[in-house]
C-alpha cells in the first residue's frame, strides 16, 4: 500500500531477524514489543490518527486488541495509558474521580484545608492525563498557583505531548457509557463542575484513543459514527507461525508448524460434554511456551502433549455437568 504513513512500524521480517525475545512468565504479552501487524491494521491506526478520531477494534478475545495500543505508543515514543473497563465503570470516571474515602479520613482527623478543600481529592482519570498532562499534575489549578498538591501520574511515561489512551474491553460497561462519552471524544474536551475547569487536548495534537471490544453487547449507533473501525480476525496457521518466529526466532520453526497442525486438526479430548472455542494466539504462543521450557516434543510425547494442549488450546468453557 502507498500512502503517507504517519504511523509506520517496523515489518515482520524485521522482528524475524531479531534475537528471540527474552521469554516473559507473566502471563499476558502486552508488555511485549512484538506486535505483528497487517498493512490493513497499519492503515486503519493511520486512519485514526488523520482524522483524529477513536480507534474501534472489535475481535474476539486472544487477538491482540489489548496490546496494540500499548505498541503503537512505543513505536511513536508517546505516553500511555490505559483503563480496563468493568460493569460498575462510569464515564465521569475515565476523566475524573472524587476520593471520599481520603477526604472523609483527613477530616476526622481535621487536617481538611480552609477555602475549597475538593480539590486536592480531585484524582485526574486517564482521559485527562492524555489530554492535558500538565493540568492533570495540578488538578486543574493555574501553573502559578500556590500550594498546589500534585497529583500521581500513572506509569513512568515519556516526556511527549501527545498520548495513547486505551479503553478495555468497553462492551463491560453499561449501556450509558459509551453515549456519556460522545462529546468527549467527539472534541477531545470536558468539564469538572466541581473545580468549574474545562480540560481540553489541542486541537492539533491530540490523543490517539483506542478502544476494544469483544461484541458482547451492541454498541451505540451514535458511538459507533465516531470511530474509526477495524475488526481483527483469527489468524492463519501460517500466519501463527509467523507470528511464533517473531516472539522466539526461528531455531524452533518445527516446533510452531507442529503446534498450529495439531490446533487445526485435533479435537477436544475431554470428559462430559463440555464445550471449547477455537484456540486464540495467545493460547497458541502459551503452548509453544510450555513446549520449549519443558522440552515436549508434541509429536513424540503423546501422553505429555494432551496434557499441555488441554491446559492451554482446548480450554473448557462450560462447568463439567453434575455427576452421581
Amino acid at each position: 500500500m502507498s500512502y503517507n504513513k504517519i504511523f509506520d512500524p517496523r515489518p515482520l521480517e524485521a522482528l524475524q531477524g531479531d534475537a528471540p525475545q527474552e521469554t516473559q512468565r507473566a502471563g499476558d504479552r502486552r508488555g511485549t514489543s512484538v506486535y505483528i501487524y497487517e498493512e490493513e491494521l497499519v492503515l486503519a491506526v493511520n486512519v485514526a490518527l488523520a482524522t483524529g478520531r477513536p480507534l474501534l477494534l472489535r475481535g474476539l478475545p486472544g487477538t491482540g486488541k489489548s496490546s496494540l495500543a500499548r505498541n503503537v505508543a512505543e513505536h511513536l515514543g508517546w505516553r500511555y495509558y490505559e483503563e480496563v473497563i468493568t460493569s460498575r465503570s462510569q464515564a465521569r470516571e475515565l476523566q475524573w474521580r472524587f476520593d471520599t474515602l481520603r477526604r472523609l479520613s483527613d477530616a476526622h482527623a481535621g487536617v481538611l484545608e480552609k477555602g475549597n478543600n475538593t480539590r486536592p481529592y480531585i484524582e485526574p482519570g486517564v482521559l485527562w492525563w492524555a489530554f492535558d498532562r500538565g493540568s492533570a499534575r495540578r488538578r486543574g489549578l493555574l501553573p502559578d498557583a500556590e500550594n498546589i498538591v500534585p497529583a500521581m501520574e500513572p506509569g513512568k511515561q515519556p516526556e511527549h505531548t501527545r498520548a495513547v489512551v486505551l479503553l478495555d474491553e468497553i462492551d463491560k460497561a453499561d449501556p450509558d457509557v459509551p453515549n456519556n462519552l460522545l462529546v468527549t471524544l467527539g472534541s477531545y474536551k470536558f468539564f469538572v463542575p466541581e473545580l468549574e475547569v474545562e480540560v481540553k487536548a489541542p486541537l492539533h495534537e491530540p490523543p490517539l484513543v483506542v478502544i476494544t471490544t469483544n461484541d458482547e453487547r451492541e454498541m451505540p449507533a451514535a458511538f459507533l459514527r465516531r470511530c474509526v473501525i477495524y475488526v481483527l480476525k483469527r489468524p492463519t496457521p501460517e500466519r501463527l507461525i509467523e507470528i511464533a518466529e517473531a516472539h522466539f526466532g526461528h531455531e524452533h520453526k518445527s516446533l510452531y508448524e507442529s503446534i498450529a497442525t495439531l490446533m487445526k486438526e485435533d479435537t477436544p479430548k475431554e470428559e462430559g460434554s463440555r464445550a471449547t472455542t477455537l484456540p486464540s494466539t495467545a493460547e497458541y504462543l502459551d503452548a509453544i511456551d510450555a513446549c520449549l521450557e519443558l522440552k515436549v516434543d508434541p509429536q513424540a510425547e503423546k501422553k505429555v502433549w494432551e496434557t499441555i494442549s488441554s491446559a492451554t488450546l482446548w480450554k473448557p468453557r462450560e462447568p463439567l455437568e453434575a455427576t452421581a
